[in-house]
């Protein structure tokens, strides 16, 4: 991986890459490898079985997935500062609305506003700005923005889990809750100073051809995309990461169990996945600049299959390495490469109301998927089985996209 060019983008782009950077850290409070840390204190607390709190996991974020297409558009009609303010104080309410729930009604409505705040409107603003605002240097921009995603679940599940067995996990929530509104909202705010100058200059692009970037290529609309065929031969395996990961980080602990692991261990090795994630990630970031992310989203599932077979068959506490090191790196190119597909297929004049349906879908995926493995569970099924019946999912979904892709690769087509 070169380095020198990464230095060079850096110190050129800074302030908005660092925003991108910062805001996807931010996300972390919205998704499930930090909520999942607090499963079995909320399960004890409410007295809920696997299956009832994926239920009320599966209501909240259902709820997100409905939402998400209407507040996701917004991002193509609202200035960024205020959408990205808007962002976090909801997911300050969530916060908010976790730390003082009291039955399974509250729960799930704060669970809404952390999906939706955080998993769903974050991680949106992150990825589209960062692939709308650069034409030269988007694998780049959305590779170091990822950073933040593995920033997050390298520490701040630890962290959650410390203070929640040293208080509670409501001391957690509104510790958290403090940390975001006194520190993480005025540095995204300052790092959006002068942004207005950027987006001038954006809209001068798309009005000078048409709706086109800068290779001259038409936008697509939201309804245009939705009657090209391959979107719909693209989901299955687009969905996969954001079922298959929320799944599986939201029974960790149930994982550790089965194979005799401490939740310690298990937590612990979360900086594994974000190491693997991370390098992976910066290093198709050079390569969706050179070959472009349309070429490399047919094999982004390929690792996650294996990572998912050695979390299936193998028992011994090394094991967990390997595991998320597969499954890390299949996250870094999913990260990065898919972001970048959607302006190179569709173009980037209607990328956000494009990017908050698809990501509206993978809410909804990632709701599904907690819920799919309590049945399983609940049913007498071992979590190491679970695993391998996705293993084989996934590889059926890379056969998927890869007929989606294989004929255009690095094309996009005219609506």
């Amino acid at each position: 991986m070169p380095v020198m060019p990464y230095l060079r983008f850096i110190v050129a782009n800074r302030r908005f890459v660092g925003f991108g950077f910062l805001v996807a850290f931010a996300s972390s409070f919205g998704q499930t490898y930090f909520l999942g840390s607090f499963s079995p204190s909320i399960q004890l607390e409410f007295s809920l079985s696997h299956t009832e709190w994926g239920a009320v996991y599966l209501v909240g974020t259902l709820a997100s997935a409905i939402a998400l297409p209407s507040t996701g558009r917004l991002i193509d009609l609202v200035s960024l500062p205020r959408y990205t303010a808007a962002a976090v104080l909801l997911l300050l309410t969530g916060i908010a609305a976790m730390t003082l729930s009291a039955g399974v009604v509250t729960l799930a409505l704060a669970i809404f506003l952390l999906r939706q705040g955080g998993q769903g409107l974050m991680s949106h603003i992150s990825m589209t700005s960062m692939a709308r605002y650069f034409e030269e240097g988007r694998g780049r921009a959305i590779a170091l923005a990822t950073l933040g995603f593995a920033a997050g679940e390298a520490c701040l599940p630890r962290i959650s889990l410390a203070i929640t067995e040293a208080w509670s996990w409501r001391t957690s929530f509104a510790t958290m809750g403090v940390f975001l509104a006194i520190v993480l909202l005025p540095a995204l705010m300052w790092l959006l100073r002068g942004h207005g100058g950027r987006h001038e200059e954006h809209l001068r692009s798309l009005d000078g051809g048409d709706n086109q970037n800068s290779s001259g290529r038409r936008s697509w609309t939201r309804g245009e995309v939705l009657r090209d065929p391959r979107f719909y031969l693209l989901l299955p395996g687009l969905l996969a990461p954001a079922m298959i990961a929320t799944a599986l980080f939201f029974t960790h602990l149930s994982l550790a169990e089965a194979k005799g692991w401490s939740n310690e261990w298990i937590v612990g090795s979360y900086g594994v996945y974000a190491l693997a994630s991370t390098l992976v990630g910066l290093v198709c970031g050079t390569l969706i600049d050179k070959i472009g992310g349309i070429r490399l989203v047919p094999m982004m599932l390929l690792p996650m299959a294996v990572g998912l077979v050695v979390a299936g068959t193998l028992r011994q506490p090394w094991s967990v390495w390997p595991y998320f090191m597969f499954f890390g790196a299949s996250v870094g190119i999913s990260h990065t490469a898919v972001s970048a597909m959607w302006a190179e297929l569709y173009g980037v004049g209607s990328i956000g109301a494009i990017k908050s349906l698809v990501t509206a879908l993978a809410v909804l995926a990632s709701a599904i998927g907690p819920v799919i493995v309590g049945l399983f569970m609940d049913a007498g099924v071992s979590i190491e089985r679970v695993c391998l019946y996705f293993a084989g999912y996934v590889v059926f979904a890379s056969v998927l996209l890869a007929v989606a892709l294989g004929k255009r690769s690095g094309e996009r087509l005219t609506p």
